[in-house]
C-alpha cells in the first residue's frame, strides 16, 4: 500500500473521530494523530467544525499545536514551545520528518550542516540515519546521500499541507506559466508562419530567376543564330572575297614598255 493511501485511510479515521467529540475530549484525537506515524498531512482535521471551534477556548493550545504540525517546523516549535503543550517524543520525530518535508519543498539539494542545524543532530552519522530509517524506509522522501558532497540529494518528497493563501499564490503562478506559455506558443507559430511565408518568396524569387535565365539564354541563342547566318551571306556573295587559287590560277597580263 502507497503512503498517499495510507494517508487518506488515517485521515478518514481521525476526521470521523474529530466529528464525533467536543472541548477537551477532541485533544487526545489531536494528539493521537500527531504521533501517528504514518499521517504527515493535517488539514481535514483542522477543518472539522468541533475542531474550529476550539478557537478561543481553553483548549485552543492543541489547535494551535495542529496548525504546527499542518504548517510548521521544528524550529518553528522551539520558537513558541512555551505556549504549546509539551511534546511527546512520537510527536517530537514526527515535527523533525515535517521539517525535512519542507526543506525539501525548498531545495532538492540539502547540505548536511543545514539539517543538522534544523533538526538539532549533532552529527553525521545520526543524521544519515535518521534520513535513511525515519525518513527514506518509511517512505516520504527519496535521494541520495553525498558523504562527499555533505548533503542529501532530493528525489522525491511527499506534500504538505498547503498554508492558508497559498493555494491561491500556486493558481496564480500556475495561470501566469499557461499565460507566458500560451505567449510563446503564439511566438513560435509566429516564426513559423514567417518562415513559411519567407520560404515561398524564396521559391517564387527562385522561379523569376530561373525565368530570367532562360530569357537570357534563348536571347543569346538568337543572337547567335542570326550572327551566323549573316556571316554566310557575306562570303556566298559574287563580289565578296575571291578565292586565293582561283586568283593564282588567272593568267597575267603582259606590260609594254613605252616608247
Amino acid at each position: 500500500m502507497d503512503i498517499e493511501q495510507k494517508q487518506a485511510e488515517h485521515m478518514n479515521y481521525f476526521v470521523k473521530e474529530a466529528s464525533t467529540l467536543k472541548g477537551s475530549a477532541l485533544t487526545n484525537v489531536i494528539v493521537e494523530a500527531t504521533s501517528h506515524p504514518s499521517l504527515f498531512a493535517f488539514s481535514e482535521i483542522l477543518s472539522v467544525p468541533n475542531v474550529v471551534e476550539l478557537e478561543g477556548t481553553e483548549n485552543s493550545v492543541y489547535l494551535d499545536l495542529l496548525r504546527l504540525f499542518a504548517h510548521g517546523t521544528w524550529s518553528d516549535y522551539k520558537s513558541i514551545a512555551g505556549r504549546l503543550p509539551q511534546l511527546v517524543p512520537d510527536q517530537v520525530l514526527k515535527l523533525k520528518q515535517l521539517t525535512v518535508l519542507t526543506l525539501a519543498d525548498i531545495s532538492k539539494e540539502l547540505p548536511y550542516d543545514q539539517l543538522m542545524l534544523e533538526l538539532d543532530v549533532t552529527n553525521v552519522r545520526e543524521l544519515e540515519d535518521f534520513l535513511i530509517n525515519e525518513c527514506m524506509y518509511v517512505g516520504i522522501v527519496r535521494g541520495k546521500l553525498d558523504q562527499l558532497k555533505r548533503c542529501f540529494e532530493v528525489q522525491f518528497a511527499a506534500g504538505r499541507d498547503l498554508r492558508p493563501g497559498q493555494l491561491g499564490n500556486m493558481l496564480q503562478t500556475l495561470t501566469d506559466w499557461l499565460t507566458t506559455s500560451d505567449n510563446l506558443l503564439v511566438s513560435i507559430q509566429e516564426k513559423i508562419k514567417w518562415a513559411d511565408t519567407m520560404s515561398e518568396l524564396d521559391k517564387k524569387h527562385r522561379k523569376e530567376v530561373e525565368e530570367r535565365v532562360d530569357e537570357v539564354k534563348k536571347s543569346l541563342s538568337l543572337k547567335a543564330a542570326v550572327d551566323f547566318r549573316g556571316h554566310e551571306e557575306i562570303y556566298s556573295e559574287s563580289g565578296g572575297v575571291m578565292d586565293y587559287e582561283e586568283d593564282r590560277g588567272r593568267p597575267k597580263r603582259r606590260r609594254h614598255p613605252i616608247g
